[in-house]
């Protein structure tokens, strides 16, 4: 039997183990998945207060040189090109069916566009970067890099406290801060669907800013268990549960991330993998659609329900589910057939041979506080 790969740790490990954390393996990392007080309570101080999280295990990769904007329009269906110093666009690598390979952050810097990408997906991506436009521009993966997120209502005080210039950053821009004395990147943006920011920082001071934050009376350490509900309830998607190489973009109900230039009729349209795929479903719709789920009573619907109607005809399938704390009720994630994927419309989930009724609802189910 070959040994498994032993687990990474991220420039935190310590403190989260001084801290009491539950380290569980993710992505080939050992993470916390909550602290003591457990991640209900984690949840809510994030919705009230101010929420840091380790999310080192990420991957931040640098891309560099004059072609590189129209290199990586070349792999992703998302314009590159105008986006302008210091702001931030979500993007999706894509494969020759129009599946997604991972969602990413771009962020075009002075000297460099920055992209965060998924842990689970961060060797396959690099080395997709380094083959596909390697020849066009540089690649530089950025191990020596942290990476924190300070999120909730009260992360912008909390920042301010350290540079008084974080507070002029709006959503999804970015800019050098210096925090605890530490030169840090730093974008207001996040995944929990509350204001907050992303601090990329030098491993080898993370520590020191992160006892820095924590200090404050409004931050608490936050880990991945309430991260997953956070952003389940802003409707975001989680790569490899709702979106995957089988979804298309269009499927995912991403369709707002294609920028019109890069659409059919538009001047830098398709050139990137399954582009006649996305047009075609652009134009034409598609046979299944991400939705979300309300559950109509107490039990919790989790990942790979199947969804059927009355008669026990297959629907589609949950992709992610909890029992959401700031909704107090069931919440999925779902791909159902296009045709039933209508608002307030009903089906059932099965859960342990019962079926749990459920109705479709807008998303995201709590509502978004960016500070645009």
């Amino acid at each position: 039997m070959s040994q498994p790969a032993p687990l990474s740790r991220t420039p935190l490990h310590a403190l989260h183990v001084e801290l009491g954390a539950k380290m569980v393996p993710f992505a080939g990392y050992e993470m916390p998945v909550n602290y003591p007080g457990g991640i209900i309570a984690e949840h809510k101080h994030c919705r009230e207060a101010a929420a840091l999280f380790d999310v080192s295990h990420m991957g931040q990769v640098r891309l560099t040189g004059d072609d590189a904007a129209r290199a990586l329009e070349t792999l992703v269906p998302v314009d590159v090109v105008d986006l302008p110093v210091n702001k931030q666009r979500y993007a999706f690598f894509t494969n020759a069916s129009g599946g997604i390979l991972d969602d990413l952050m771009i962020t075009r810097r002075a000297n460099d566009l920055l992209l965060i990408v998924n842990a689970g997906c961060k060797a396959a991506d690099i080395a997709h970067l380094q083959t596909q436009i390697g020849h066009r521009c540089g690649v530089h993966p950025m191990p020596e890099q942290a990476l924190l997120a300070l999120q909730g209502p009260k992360a912008v005080e909390a920042l301010e406290h350290l540079d008084p210039k974080a507070g002029s950053l709006t959503f999804m821009t970015g800019g050098t801060l210096s925090l605890a004395g530490i030169e840090c990147f730093v974008t207001r943006s996040g995944y929990t669907g509350e204001d907050g920011f992303e601090i990329s920082v030098p491993a080898d001071r993370a520590e020191h800013l992160a006892r820095t934050l924590l200090a404050m009376p409004q931050v608490r350490p936050v880990g991945l268990g309430a991260r997953d509900t956070l952003r389940l309830e802003a409707g975001l998607c989680l790569y490899g549960h709702d979106i995957n190489e089988a979804t298309t973009p269009v499927e995912a109900g991403l369709t707002w991330a294609i920028q019109k230039v890069r659409r059919a009729g538009g001047a830098r349209h398709g050139g990137y993998p399954g582009a006649s795929v996305i047009d075609s479903q652009l134009a034409s719709g598609t046979t299944n659609k991400r939705v979300g789920l309300v559950g109509l009573e107490r039990l919790p619907v989790r990942e790979g329900a199947l969804l059927v109607d009355t008669t026990g005809h297959k629907l589609g399938h949950v992709t992610s589910g909890t029992l959401a704390p700031s909704v107090n009720q069931p919440i999925a994630m779902a791909y159902l057939a296009s045709n039933h994927a209508l608002p307030h419309h009903e089906v059932f989930a099965e859960v342990r041979g019962k079926r749990q009724p459920m109705r479709v609802a807008p998303m995201p189910f709590v509502p978004h506080r960016y500070k645009r």
